[in-house]
């Protein structure tokens, strides 16, 4: 794993005693909420000084390249730099659900989730959360840490941010919601949402590359993006796949996903107050197709 040889030179220490810079003025999201963190003031957000989480244990949901047979070791952080208001997980998203964990109980955590078989510790949502979640890499990695790390965001993240995770992330999971700024304000109250997402994946795909897998198809590194389809594709569907097949590459695995279902606030918005259709998802497949027919689809 990088972020082990990253340990041992000590610039893993170095690399979080940066990070830790960004807390206050928070600027750790393109947000740039500059909420004093450090000083208990919580940002945009909605996350604080210390780490929150909702939840963590294996997850055998997840794509099969990150399942394996110990499922993945998934931690999930409260809070979002989002406002989707179909959130499907919602509760953790707004923080209704959440418990704080110092670095020990951070580090103890990763730890477990290794120790009880799972093949990776997929961090989901973890944005807002780097300098806490990397002082607790930092005890683990003494105590033996040597499982792949997941970055499983939403894909909205500054590339300051992504070029300092470079050598310490192993997998990069991230969504590629919308194509259109109109639709990215309306659903998660952001505009600048497809430009940004856009650049992140351009710059996790440089440092990670293609997807590699071991001789038991589990993952080891690489980028594997996921999009979510949506009723009446708002979401944009065919320009993403297709600029997903041109700017990052024609090789790419992505996970294009069926299971939107209104929650949240949708019942607000009557256009996507609805599962997507059988037709739908089909169409969905098929602009993927057509982007490109090397696609990794899952």
């Amino acid at each position: 794993m990088g972020y082990l040889e990253l340990y041992q030179t000590g610039e893993l220490a170095r690399r979080t005693a940066d990070f830790k810079k960004l807390l206050e003025p928070c600027r750790l999201c393109p947000r740039k909420c500059g909420a004093s963190r450090i000083s208990g003031e919580r940002g945009e957000c909605g996350a604080g000084r210390n780490a929150e989480i909702s939840d963590y244990g294996p997850h055998f949901g997840e794509e099969p390249p990150l399942v394996g047979k110990g499922g993945s070791g998934t931690i999930f952080f409260a809070f979002c730099s989002l406002r989707c208001v179909f959130c499907q997980n919602f509760e953790t998203s707004r923080g209704k659900y959440k418990y704080t964990v110092n670095t020990g109980k951070l580090a103890e955590i990763m730890l477990e989730l290794q120790r009880i078989g799972c093949v990776n510790i997929n961090l989901v949502t973890p944005t807002h959360y780097i300098p806490q979640i990397l002082d607790a890499l930092l005890v683990a990695c003494e105590r033996g840490l040597n499982l792949p790390l997941v970055y499983n965001c939403s894909g909205y993240e500054r590339l300051e941010v992504l070029r300092k995770l470079d050598q310490i992330v192993d997998i990069y999971l991230p969504d590629i919601k919308y194509a259109d700024e109109k639709i990215a304000l309306k659903y998660s109250r952001i505009s600048d949402y497809p430009q940004v997402a856009k650049d992140a994946l351009k710059e996790m795909h440089r440092q990670v590359g293609e997807l590699v897998l071991d001789e038991k198809g589990v993952a080891l590194k690489g980028l594997l993006i996921r999009h979510l389809v949506m009723p009446g594709g708002v979401a944009g569907t065919a320009d993403l796949m297709k600029f997903i097949a041109q700017e990052v590459s024609p090789n790419s695995w992505i996970n294009i996903m069926k299971q939107y279902y209104p929650t949240y606030l949708a019942h607000r918005y009557p256009e996507i107050d609805r599962r997507i259709t059988r037709k739908e998802f089909l169409e969905a497949l098929e602009a993927a197709r057509k982007a490109s027919s090397d696609f990794h689809l899952l």
